[in-house]
């Protein structure tokens, strides 16, 4: 099937038969509601080997007065240097450390508060501030793996022909990435989010950092400000879902891209197409049918909601880590650490030597 028949099937395939499938779905319940506001510490510990001298991590210090709170932060170890600091860009915050060159045991534990709940809102309703013209540009300008031109402005605008309204632009964004895409479990990491190769190809697969960077792409090139959520997983799900929660307190793993797009009424709203499909892959028994009742649940779901057993670090692109002698990285969901020869590699935390856990706070 070439590409512009594979945007014809999906299309038609996200109109059809959402009335019967949410009729299947009423013996599984996934719904996330705001219902309080839980507390988790996140600990990161760092011991690079390879001679690393350099350390950036993560913080999760994204802040949304609706859906995550952070709190202190503190660390310990035997850096020469370890600040915070913060990209001026997106407001992306990390820890940035240095060890002696002779230093034979270099280690940093950084340990996170943070306060999270679930998300749920009525796309296109309610009565958010309207955007900035600021974050308006930036949340519609390409970025290196997500182009607004090309093979990906002719694929969104096939998507959204004769849809009214944003909110059915978003929809339908979304549908078509449920539908035409796939979890490839074979892809390191989360993926890395090449958009422009993914269309070209036909190659629709990956893991959240590529098929939510599709959604986000899509959007942008529609005329819609979205943006990618770089996270992690730290709690089981509530719902009894395996694949959508952490499934104990090392969440070395556990990263998690998650989208956004920007809808008058709403603001920005959450949207998971690629958490769909992680249902679909991975929810026992696996390898569902896109009419499982779970399936069905997840997808209802994951368009306005998301659960509060996850917890934002940042929303940056193309992102140059400050001391750092090497090219901008794609996103910073990984600790990153560098020696003389450049990065480690982020994806391998037994190699690397990083170990991340979670839990939760209980009064």
């Amino acid at each position: 099937m070439n590409r512009r028949d594979l945007l014809k099937a999906g299309v038609a395939a996200g109109a059809l038969g959402l009335a019967p499938r949410l009729a299947s779905a009423q013996a599984v319940t996934y719904a996330p509601v705001p219902k309080g506001w839980r507390s988790y510490v996140l600990t990161t510990k760092v011991e690079p080997t390879a001679g690393a001298t350099k350390a950036w991590i993560p913080l999760p210090t994204f802040e949304a007065s609706d859906w995550q709170r952070p709190g202190n932060v503190t660390w310990t170890g035997n850096a020469r240097v370890a600040e915070r600091v913060r990209d001026p860009k997106y407001g992306t915050e990390m820890l940035r450390v240095e060890w002696a060159a002779d230093q034979s045991s270099p280690v940093i534990e950084v340990t996170a508060q943070v306060q999270a709940q679930n998300r749920s809102v009525v796309p296109g309703k309610g009565n958010a501030p309207a955007l900035s013209d600021a974050e308006r540009k930036l949340n519609l300008m390409p970025t290196t793996f997500l182009p607004t031109d090309g093979i990906v402005k002719e694929t969104a605008d096939e998507i959204v022909r004769g849809k009214q309204g944003d909110v059915a632009k978003a929809r339908a964004i979304y549908d078509w990435v449920v539908e035409n895409t796939f979890r490839n479990a074979k892809t390191l990491g989360c993926g890395v989010g090449d958009i422009t190769t993914m269309i070209k190809t036909g190659n629709l697969n990956g893991k959240c950092a590529d098929l939510n960077a599709l959604y986000v792409g899509l959007a942008r090139s529609a005329g819609l400000p979205a943006r990618d959520v770089y996270g992690i997983r730290v709690m089981p799900s509530e719902f009894g879902f395996k694949a959508l929660g952490a499934g104990s307190e090392v969440v070395s793993k556990a990263q998690h891209c998650r989208a956004e797009v920007w809808l008058a009424g709403s603001g920005w709203t959450p949207v998971d197409p690629a958490d769909v499909r992680k249902v679909v892959l991975e929810e026992p028994p696996a390898n569902l049918a896109m009419t499982d009742p779970k399936v069905v649940a997840a997808r209802r779901a994951l368009f306005g909601s998301w659960e509060g057993n996850w917890l934002a670090y940042n929303v940056a692109h193309d992102l140059k880590l400050p001391g750092s002698k090497e090219p901008p990285i794609a996103f910073l969901m990984y600790p990153q650490a560098e020696n003389r020869s450049g990065f480690l590699d982020s994806l391998d935390p037994d190699k690397f030597r990083y170990r991340i856990t979670a839990r939760e706070l209980t009064a």
